[in-house]
This record gives structure tokens, C-alpha cells and sequence, in this order.
């Protein structure tokens, strides 16, 4: 990337709710001292553009949404931020990802924005403060860090209110709106954007975490328009999956940030990226959960675990994990393993359907795990008393619950009440995941040999619908024969380049 000669940054959460980068004029150690021609020169020349926009499809379930979290604080003040860019490394930041809550009440995806909701007969009025265009004619365009000439052209306040359907604001009017908010009848998404998070200090903090939980509640039931995104999204991580199956050589060797890059670029292609650090898991990587680093190699005759999911272009992610023989066939022993964990997941997506308590989805899975593990000879007590709330003596080996709410974030709605979600029922209109799995620590002498080191997880996407389950992911095979012939015919058909057109 080009060397970024800034001066000061713009007004917004990056740098409200940090520290100043640079001198206290904004300047930096390694910018240079411009002539003042220079400076004159640049000043000049600039033609406005500013475009006609229609409001974007999905503008009117912003609008809904908004009108939801209205109706539930008659007569206060709502404030959410997006948040800013983060520093990765002295003068770089993290690609910006706007903060949840917020994307999911208005669609925009810029740094530093704030939405407030202003009590108004009966209901609000909602106001989105952003930062504008900077001025063609100041140094602001061409050396600030937000400046145009280094990050694109920026969607003016108009266009941002036609597109979005929500009325807009400068940024910096919104010290002078925050300083207007009634503690007392306000309320503050908290930890997104220190200067608001100062200037509106809280009445109490319990009234804050009101606003995370409603937001994450009302986010449980997923919208047509955000089943279409998760399906979208799904739909890609198909197609990242059979990439990396088109390249995974089954007799030799292959590094795991290879298959990883693989799946990289049809995310970055398909959609915004990945959702998650991608966990590519060959051999005994696969025992761990989080497995990230992706510095190891596939082994011919070893298994390979692989947990990644497309984030789309308007966030909504997938969560997905196959299993695969590196070889092209399961061994006897392997077979046997995934075949558990199969029919755990098979459980767990037959017992969905509205009204059904999430852990009883959970319990179907696990006895399948514990049924299991006796099967394999490895659990030291009866099923029935490993799956005792007080024994619970088989998750030394499945380690993780059936799975979790998805959408907007990969791990969604987690601010929700126990009593909304793990401790609540399934409604229609919920996206899920069910993702069982075993693992064998290479380190575990509890089992025998031949299973350290053997790993499986099966993860698909599951909507909840009127009468039981849709898979969003189905177009993955899950049983064990379907992968070894969908493995097959990926090698077959040979690696691919996502479409350049």
C-alpha cells in the first residue's frame, strides 16, 4: 500500500475515542513539509459530485427495525454508534467492520457514524450523524487520513438520507446533540465509541445493558430479507468449500494457509471476506477448537477440518464445517467417528421446529455423542449417567454445545436473555447452527491410541421454519459416502478461479 502522508484526522469514533495519531497539529514524523505553491495548487480544481440515489431495497426493514426498538423505550433518547477504525499496527488500521446493532438499524457501513433516536409524539425521530465529504478546498481532502484522495469518494449526507431512508446529520453536530440527551431518560449502546460513551455518562448502567439486550432480542427473528443474505452467504461458502476440495492434492502434503487462501479468495470475491478466522485443521489440529494459526500440512490418510463462513456484502455470515479424508476415503476407524457425529447432528436438526426448547436440541445431540463414545469403548460410566447434569462426564470428548444463534455476527444475539435463547424456545424465523463434534487429544491417555489425534465437527446452517427445519447448507454433503463421492467429483473437475467477469 502507498505510504499515507496525513495530517490530522477527521472528527469521528477512530480518533474520538482514541488518542490523537501524530504531532498535535496532526502531522506525522514522515511527512514531508509541502510548499506552499503546492499547498495553493492542490486547494484548487475540484468539481463537486453529488448523485441522485434511490433508496436501496432493504431500506424499508431499517426502517421496521427501528420502529421495533422505538416501541419499546416510549420516551427516551436511544443512542448507537458504529464505532471507529481500529490501529493493527502504529499508522494502519483493520479494514473497518461496522458495529452490528447499528448496521442492522440503518445499512451504513461507514466509521464513526452515530444513530439517535429522539422521542417524538408517538414514537421517534431518528437522526444518522455522519462525516461528510471533506471540502475540495481544503488540505483535509488531499492529506488527511479521511481525506478523499486517500480513501475514495465519500456518499454526501443527502445521498446517504435518500439511499438509507433515514435523515442525516454532520458528525460534527453531534457533541452538540449528545450534549442536549437527558441522563436520565437516555440511553447508550456502551463500548463502541469512547467520546460518546464520556459525554453521555450513564444514569445507571443496568438502563444501557437494556438497550444491548432488547437490540439482541429483537434480532433473534430473522427478516425475509436476511434469510435471502444468509442464504447468499451460505450459497458462497459452497462454492469456497469446493474450491479448497479442488486443490487438496490426496497424495502429498499441502500447507493449511494454502487451503485457507483458498477459501480466502472466494470470500473476498463472493462477499466482504470471511466472517471469522478461518479454522483449517489437518491431523491432530483438529482436536482444537479454535484452531486459527493454520501452520500445519494435510497428511495423506489423515483428516482435515475445516470451520469457515462467507460474510456477505451486508454482513450476514455462514458458519460451516466439513470433514474431509484427505486420501479420498475414510479409514474404518475415522468412518466410525464421523459416522457419531453425524448422526448426533442428524438428531439435533430433526428435533427443530418452533416451540422446542433449544436444550432439547442440545440433549438430542449429546446422548447420540454419549451413545457413541460407549460404542467406541471410551466413556467409563453408563450413558445415562454421563449425560446426569451432575456427571456430564462425555464432554471431556465433545468439549462445546450443539451450536449457536447466526447472523449478523457469526456468534448472534448474544447480549439476549438466557430465558430468549439457551434457556428459551425456538420461533420461526431463527438461524442457528447445529455443529456437534468429537474430539481425541493427541495428549489424552484415556483413550486408545489409534483415536488421539482424530478430530470431527459437521456444522451446517439451520433455519427454523412453521413446522420443523430448512439446512441452508445442504448443498454440502454430510454423510460419509456423499463426501468421499462429492470429494471425487471435486477433484475431478479441477481447480477453479471464481467467475472474472
Amino acid at each position: 500500500m502507498a505510504e499515507q502522508r496525513d495530517g490530522a484526522e477527521q472528527g469521528g469514533g477512530g480518533q474520538r475515542g482514541g488518542e490523537q495519531r501524530g504531532a498535535p497539529d496532526g502531522t506525522e514524523s514522515h511527512d514531508p513539509a509541502f510548499p506552499q505553491a503546492y499547498l495553493d495548487f492542490m486547494r484548487t480544481g475540484w468539481a463537486d459530485a453529488e448523485t441522485a440515489r434511490t433508496p436501496v431495497t432493504q431500506a424499508p426493514h431499517y426502517a421496521k427495525r427501528r420502529a421495533a426498538l422505538s416501541a419499546a423505550f416510549p420516551g427516551e433518547t436511544l443512542v448507537i454508534p458504529t464505532g471507529g477504525e481500529r490501529v493493527r499496527a502504529n499508522d494502519t488500521d483493520f479494514p473497518f467492520r461496522p458495529g452490528s446493532d447499528f448496521a442492522y438499524l440503518t445499512g451504513d457501513h461507514t466509521p464513526d457514524a452515530v444513530l439517535i433516536l429522539r422521542p417524538s409524539g408517538s414514537g421517534h425521530d431518528a437522526t444518522l450523524y455522519a462525516l461528510p465529504p471533506t471540502p475540495r478546498d481544503s488540505d483535509a481532502f488531499f492529506r488527511h487520513r479521511a481525506g478523499e484522495l486517500w480513501v475514495g469518494p465519500r456518499a454526501s449526507l443527502r445521498e446517504k438520507a435518500d439511499e438509507l431512508g433515514v435523515d442525516t446529520a454532520a458528525l460534527a453536530d453531534l457533541p452538540a446533540a449528545l450534549g442536549d440527551c437527558a441522563p436520565g431518560r437516555t440511553r447508550v449502546l456502551r463500548d463502541l465509541d469512547a467520546a460518546v460513551d464520556r459525554q453521555v455518562r450513564p444514569a445507571a448502567a443496568e438502563r444501557d445493558r437494556e438497550l444491548a439486550r432488547v437490540l439482541a432480542e429483537l434480532r433473534l427473528v430473522k427478516d425475509e430479507w436476511e434469510i435471502g443474505q444468509l442464504q447468499a452467504a451460505v450459497d458462497a461458502t459452497v462454492r469456497g468449500f469446493e474450491d479448497v476440495a479442488r486443490v487438496l492434492p490426496a497424495d502429498r502434503p499441502v500447507s493449511e494457509r494454502l487451503l485457507e487462501g483458498v477459501f480466502g479468495l472466494r470470500a473476498r470475491h463472493d462477499g466482504n471476506g470471511v466472517g471469522y478466522s478461518s479454522i483449517v485443521g489437518a491431523g491432530a489440529h483438529a482436536t482444537i477448537l479454535h484452531w486459527i494459526r493454520n501452520d500445519g500440512r494435510t497428511a495423506p490418510g489423515g483428516l482435515l477440518l475445516m470451520d469457515m463462513g462467507v460474510e456477505g456484502e451486508y454482513l450476514y455470515t455462514a458458519d460451516v464445517t466439513r470433514v474431509l479424508p484427505v486420501s479420498g476415503t475414510f479409514s474404518p476407524l475415522q468412518r466410525q467417528v464421523y459416522e457419531i457425529v453425524q448422526r448426533s447432528q442428524e438428531a439435533g436438526i430433526a428435533a427443530i421446529r418452533p416451540g422446542v426448547a433449544f436444550d432439547h436440541v442440545h440433549q438430542s445431540c449429546m446422548r447420540v455423542l454419549a451413545e457413541g463414545l460407549r460404542d467406541l469403548g471410551v466413556l467409563p460410566v453408563s450413558v445415562d449417567e454421563a449425560m446426569d447434569p451432575t456427571s456430564q462426564v462425555y464432554r471431556r470428548w465433545s468439549l462445546h454445545g450443539f451450536g449457536h444463534m447466526l447472523g449478523i455476527d457469526v456468534h448472534d444475539c448474544a447480549q439476549a436473555r438466557k430465558e430468549r435463547y439457551r434457556e428459551g424456545e425456538l420461533a420461526e424465523g431463527y438461524v442457528l447452527t447445529v455443529e456437534p463434534g468429537l474430539y481425541f487429544q493427541p495428549e489424552d491417555e484415556l483413550v486408545p491410541a489409534e483415536l488421539r489425534g482424530i478430530g470431527v465437527r459437521i456444522e451446517d446452517d439451520v433455519l427454523v421454519t412453521t413446522d420443523g427445519a430448512r439446512i441452508l447448507s445442504a448443498g454440502l454433503p454430510r454423510t460419509a459416502d456423499d463426501v468421499e463421492s462429492w470429494l471425487a467429483a471435486q477433484r475431478e473437475a479441477g481447480p477453479r478461479l471464481p467467475d472474472l467477469g
